[in-house]
């Protein structure tokens, strides 16, 4: 098992007042916040068994698990100054997944997420929303590396990884009990990647 490097410190946003949560918009995607209207649907999304077998303990949420889960997300944008949004269709406002920034006290670094509907696959749009999930990381917070942990198995977690930009660090290692690999990408090589 690979071991994590053992000293980092948060990334967090300076704040004097409650946290407003941007909206990013993207060819296809609408990266807004999550509010209690979001919660039947993401409820779906997460009783998939598919979609949720890589993510968090492995297995389906039942609806107040879900809600649960949408409580840290928004309660880590107030701590944090930023955090994962709800990932919306553009064309047809459908809440689709989610994607954004993940930094919780004992990580091993700031680490860009993505999740999509199962019906979703295949289209690019994990990769489209990662994308601007890592933009705002460098550009917005001056972040000097993101990182991505990723279960060994989820290939097309590994491929979306890839596809920002991102390469192998070190794993398999431990996280929260959960076996994981660890892909990252340094402010450097981002820049380098810019058209």
């Amino acid at each position: 098992m690979g071991t994590p490097p053992t000293s980092h410190s948060a990334l967090e946003v300076p704040r004097t007042g409650p946290c407003r949560i941007p909206t990013v918009t993207t060819q296809r995607l609408i990266l807004r916040s999550f509010t209690t209207d979001d919660l039947d649907a993401y409820a779906e999304l997460t009783a998939d068994e598919q979609t949720m077998r890589y993510l968090g303990e492995g297995g389906p949420l039942d609806r107040a698990g879900t809600w649960r889960v949408l409580a840290v997300i928004l309660g880590h944008w107030h701590l944090r100054g930023y955090g994962i949004w709800a990932m919306a269709d553009r064309a047809t406002q459908r809440l689709i997944g989610r994607a954004g920034l993940y930094y919780p006290e004992g990580w091993p670094a700031l680490e860009v997420v993505w999740s999509v509907a199962r019906d979703r696959w295949g289209q690019g749009l994990a990769t489209e929303a990662g994308q601007a999930a890592l933009d705002y990381a460098f550009e917005q917070l001056s972040a000097d590396h993101v990182i991505s942990t990723i279960h060994p198995r989820n290939h097309a977690s590994i491929r979306v990884a890839e596809k920002l930009g991102q390469t192998f660090e070190y794993g398999p290692t431990n996280l929260q009990g959960r076996e994981r690999m660890v892909y990252g990408i340094t402010r450097s090589t981002w820049l380098r990647s810019r058209p």
